[in-house]
């Protein structure tokens, strides 16, 4: 009977057994999301995920000068296919894992209407927005303006930040009255729920269709095969849903 009762606890033991690591790039605005899946995944896989956050731009440029990383999870699809193009990464392992939402948002209560209007009306000195050329929320912000024919009128106003996460803390620090952040920052389930905010609408910019890909160093890596797998089942989508995400 002993032999029965610890047959299973020996297969749990056996597959922790293989349990690895894996180093992922994430970006910054997929951060609470990424850690909510990766305790789960670590928690039911016995795999450990080390995770760093940032710009997905700047993280083309340390992956490229060959920085550890072995799964990259950017906020576009440009670059991690640029990185397939040019053999950075593994061919065949890209897909979409999530496409963002884009909001005009104060930690002020009642400063920012539905319409996103106080763009034109004024009344604030700031506006926080990412780095266009190295954060692909940046982009839309500018591409957001410019469909409004506010880019030049708002340009002095601009408060530039490294990344969408820095942007956020620019504006929930106060130091802009208001700026442009990711949906999942600041809100759940498709709804703003800190402060006041404007979703923009999505035909205003062009799709933030956000990638995944496994890199070179990953690639007999079974955690970070795992890990990309996880990302596509259905425990990580109901995640990536509740923060606001489309897939």
């Amino acid at each position: 009977m002993l032999r029965h009762l610890l047959a299973p606890f020996a297969l749990c033991l056996a597959g922790f057994a293989y349990a690895g690591e894996v180093v992922v790039a994430v970006a910054a605005n997929f951060a609470a999301p990424m850690k909510r899946i990766v305790a789960e995944f670590e928690r039911e896989t016995g795999h450990q995920a080390t995770l760093a956050f940032g710009s997905t731009g700047k993280f083309y440029a340390q992956i490229k000068n060959g920085a550890p990383f072995q799964v990259f999870l950017a906020a576009d699809d440009i670059t991690p296919a640029r990185l397939e193009a040019e053999g950075d990464a593994v061919a065949g392992t890209r897909f979409t894992y999530a496409i963002g939402r884009l909001v005009l948002w104060s930690a002020r209560p009642g400063f920012i209407d539905d319409r996103g209007e106080v763009l034109r009306t004024g009344g604030f000195r700031r506006l926080a927005l990412a780095n266009p050329r190295l954060a692909p929320y940046g982009a839309a912000a500018i591409e957001t303006l410019t469909a409004l024919n506010l880019t030049e009128t708002l340009r002095p106003k601009f408060v530039t930040a490294d990344n969408i996460a820095q942007a956020h803390q620019f504006v929930a620090s106060g130091n802009a009255e208001l700026g442009f952040v990711a949906l999942a920052q600041v809100g759940q389930d498709g709804r703003i729920t800190a402060g006041s905010g404007w979703i923009v609408p999505p035909h205003l910019h062009a799709p933030i269709r956000q990638d995944a890909v496994l890199l070179p160093g990953g690639r007999d890596n079974p955690a970070a095969v795992a890990l990309l797998a996880y990302l596509r089942g259905d425990k990580a989508k109901a995640v990536i849903r509740s923060f606001g995400y489309d897939l």
